[in-house]
């Protein structure tokens, strides 16, 4: 959101006082514990009379971990502070104070929070005594919007003013410096470039595809080259201006009176996500059957019990292992989403179904929404009970977009949530393994919600709590280890309730591409399992197009093949389609028990599966834009092939690299122009990699120490030590000699 008219005035109707100085420091007492309280007036204080008739902030720094320093910023604090994001994280005492006549500090791990006493504003954040960045002159500021001031909001909710950020007349703003050559990542999964320099992005889930500038999953958390990381503590609105509105700087703001962020510490760009998810939640393992081939009925064509048995078949003739197999929307009586009730039409006997399935040794998901449209049997049972959202005059928020009639479940009443998972109960004692959560997007703000809670406050919120009240049924009654969702919608901290697919992209190469960028942006975002619809979800892809989706798919954290109207199993392409999948699920099932070591290492780091060149690679200025490839683990690196002729261009840092399909080796420190087949794609290992290799290649979820081979591969020196972890927790250490290569 833009306030300002250039470097020196205000847009019409704009006025924004600023924090001039620090006025006084004093030690105060908060949540984390000790804390320093900073008076800072929007103007110097020269005389008695400049106290009068001004603006103060009051700022508060704090450390809720180690290494984290949180900044409470408030004008008028009456209200207190608006409903925040869980910090499962956070811990007492966790900063040591000093205050002196110069200013004070406040000192937590590495990171150093410093202001300094007097005229000009200056608070300061230093890791190894070095400034990274920090709040100066004209940063901090209230801003005061006139009646009928010109400005917009700088989102608008894509289904109308139902679901708009609702208009208000103060903000909080803050501003934090960029260093020449500073990048920034993350802030939810955006689909547009990696690196965020430029943009203006706004924290406002919605529903709007791949290909537009909205996002499923708003988290208003960004990462920096330099090495620390900002968390705004506020579920709402929040707009940033990365290096936009002021070149030299990133900007924030929220409506009301009070703005809470966190200043995260490195030193590099991993040690920040860890951090970031240490406080917001780490995830949980997710079951190693979850790894291996998704299929799905795909969502508007024409299927039944025939036609999942046709799939299921025909993906056991041509030898295409297959772990899980999802039923969408139409799962249910078509008016009636959600009744959670099998359509007796096309599945007579589900019960029956089920364990057919189950005997097949396959999972089943099923497609689920947070939305009771008003001819489904349960519309008045949520009407009595007072378990939908309800508009200001008492009755419940119904619209028709999507299914007719629609109501949405309340997650803050704890009796509605009690009463939707019910039902959830009733599908997994059916035989139902996991939900595909879709939705939670396009939550109304003209409303009053169970807890009282601020409309545009539970907008994004809202994912949270939706995905919570499944995932603790999934944990409940499958235990733990054994939960996984297949969530479209979420907000800081979803990452604790995996895994998340990418949404509704095309059948192209442009979304294909864009498809990679969003999942690069939220792993920046704390994120460490996402998917997305092989081939593309809108329209039908060339067979081109799906084959190439294919191998990106299959070496992506999770694998699913899914589209809209039409079906996407191998062989309605070419018998080359068919080759590819078999080709690429076969690897993926090979490379289970490194992928299963990544994926536990991320419940204990929070670092993701599909890596960021620059989260591996920190000190290469040559991986800081790249949006194209990605490190799959710590050892693998991925670049997708974006076009029919098999041409594509990546970059590889220095060292000896190896591919994994060929044994060619390269030597890296550059950029390379490769041209691969569709049985291909540029797939190399680091230099110095130990590669745990499974022995099978029919299932994800085997005993990955029968049969397993150490690959290791040149470039290393030294002795390595892997830790291979079976999926029911036998775990056994090898310490490898790297002088022996074996590859």
């Amino acid at each position: 959101m833009k306030f300002t008219d250039g470097f020196w005035l205000m847009r019409p109707g704009v006025s924004v006082d600023y924090a001039a100085e620090a006025y006084d420091i004093e030690r105060t007492d908060t949540p984390d514990g000790p804390g320093l309280t900073v008076l800072a007036p929007t103007r110097v204080i020269a005389k008695r009379g400049d106290v009068l008739n001004r603006a103060v902030l009051t700022v508060t720094l704090s450390s809720p971990l180690e290494g984290v320093v949180r900044v409470r910023v408030a004008h008028h604090d009456g209200a207190g502070s608006p409903r925040g994001f869980a910090l499962p994280g956070a811990v007492a005492d966790a900063g040591v104070l000093a205050i002196d006549d110069s200013g004070a500090t406040l000192t937590t791990g590495g990171l150093v929070a410093r202001v300094s006493t007097g005229a000009p504003w200056d608070l300061s954040f230093e890791v190894d005594g070095q400034r990274v960045t920090g709040s100066g002159i004209r940063s901090l500021g209230r801003v005061s919007l006139a009646e009928g001031a010109d400005v917009e909001t700088g989102v608008i909710g894509n289904a109308g003013a139902d679901t708009g950020v609702p208009a208000a007349r103060h903000y909080l703003h803050e501003q934090l410096e960029l260093g020449v050559g500073e990048t920034v990542y993350g802030l939810g999964e955006r689909f547009g470039p990696v690196v965020k320099n430029g943009q203006t992005v706004d924290i406002w889930n919605a529903d709007g595809g791949t290909s537009s500038e909205q996002a499923y999953k708003s988290v208003p958390f960004y990462v920096s080259s330099g090495g620390y990381g900002v968390l705004v503590n506020d579920p709402g609105h929040v707009s940033f201006e990365v290096a936009s509105e002021n070149v030299e700087r990133v900007q924030f703001s929220v409506s009301g009176e009070v703005l809470e962020y966190f200043v995260i510490a490195g030193p590099t760009p991993k040690d920040v996500v860890s951090r970031y998810t240490a406080l917001t939640g780490r995830p949980p393992v997710v079951p190693a059957w979850s790894f291996g081939t998704w299929l799905t009925t795909s969502f508007t064509t024409d299927y039944d019990e025939q036609t999942v048995t046709s799939f299921i078949e025909g993906m056991a003739e041509r030898d295409l292992p297959l772990s899980v197999f999802h039923f969408d929307c139409f799962w249910m009586r078509e008016f009636t989403w959600c009744d959670f009730t099998w359509d007796e039409r096309v599945f007579p006997d589900p019960d029956a179904m089920l364990q057919r399935l189950h005997e097949r040794d396959l999972h089943v998901s099923v497609w689920i929404n947070p939305y009771i449209a008003q001819r489904s049997p349960l519309f008045d049972e949520g009407v009595a009970g007072g378990y939908f959202v309800r508009r200001p005059d008492g009755s419940p928020w119904q619209w028709d977009l999507w299914v007719p009639g629609m109501a949405l479940v309340d997650f803050t009443n704890p009796e509605a949530v009690r009463w939707y998972q019910s039902y959830l109960r009733r599908l997994i004692a059916q035989g139902v393994d996991c939900f595909k959560t879709d939705f939670g997007e396009r939550i109304p703000t003209n409303v009053v919600w169970h807890d009282g809670t601020d409309p545009e406050r539970m907008h994004n919120l809202y994912a949270q709590l939706y995905n919570q009240a499944v995932h603790e049924v999934l944990v409940a009654e499958r235990g733990v280890g054994e939960a996984v969702l297949f969530a479209r919608s979420a907000t800081a901290g979803g990452q604790t309730m995996p895994v998340h697919w990418g949404g509704d992209n095309s059948s192209t190469f442009a979304s294909m591409a864009e498809t990679l960028r969003g999942g690069l942006s939220l792993a920046w975002s704390g994120f460490a399992f996402w998917s997305h619809d092989i081939g593309g979800f809108e329209g039908t892809p060339d067979a081109a197009v799906f084959k190439r989706w294919i191998a990106y798919g299959m070496l992506s954290s999770h694998s699913r093949f899914h589209g809209s109207d039409s079906y996407r199993v191998p062989w309605a392409f070419d018998d080359e389609a068919v080759e590819v999948t078999r080709q690429f699920s076969r690897l993926k099932l090979r490379l289970m028990p490194y992928l299963y070591a990544a994926a536990r290492e991320a419940t204990v780091s929070g670092t993701p599966l599909m890596r960021p060149m620059l989260m591996e690679f920190p000190d290469d200025p040559g991986t800081a834009h790249l949006d194209r490839q990605y490190m799959l683990g710590p050892d693998l690196l991925v670049a997708p092939v974006f076009s029919a002729s098999g041409d594509v261009s990546f970059y590889l840092p220095a060292g000896e690299w190896t591919h994994l399909l060929t044994g060619e080796r390269v030597v890296g420190g550059g950029w390379r122009t490769e041209r691969h087949g569709f049985d291909s794609l540029p797939l190399y290992v680091r230099p110095g990699a130990v590669i745990p290799w499974g022995a099978r290649e029919d299932r994800p979820d085997y005993d990955y120490l029968d049969g397993l081979t150490l690959r290791v591969f040149p470039g290393g020196s030294g002795q390595a030590e892997v830790t291979v972890t079976a999926p029911d927790g036998r775990a056994e250490t090898f310490h490898v000699d790297r002088a022996e290569v074996t590859e």
